[in-house]
């Protein structure tokens, strides 16, 4: 299992609409296969940045994802809301340390 953070920086009159449009595919994406865990953050700083953080089971999973047409028509609604060029990371864990 691994860890996709997508940052992703938006034009402040689209952030509404990309809002509505995540309520209505947060589901679908979440359900796709190997998604694990799918959670959308906020900065604390700037309102206008947005990060996901989702988990896949594999690599092939994410790929098939994003070779889907659900991706495909989140992507075309999305990416003409961004200020700026979208940036990610696929990530393991290297170290985890619980809260007792």
């Amino acid at each position: 299992m691994f860890t996709r953070i997508v940052k992703m920086e938006f034009k402040e009159a689209e952030i509404d609409s990309f809002l509505a449009n995540f309520e209505k595919v947060k589901e679908k994406i979440r359900s796709f296969t190997g998604c694990e865990h799918l959670r959308l953050l906020r900065d604390k700083n700037d309102a206008n940045i947005f990060f996901t953080y989702s988990k896949w089971q594999t690599e092939d999973d994410l790929e098939e994802y994003r070779n889907s047409e659900l991706f495909k028509g989140v992507w075309a609604t999305t990416k003409p809301k961004f200020r700026c060029k979208a940036q990610a990371w696929s990530v393991g864990v290297v170290e985890e340390i619980a809260g007792s």
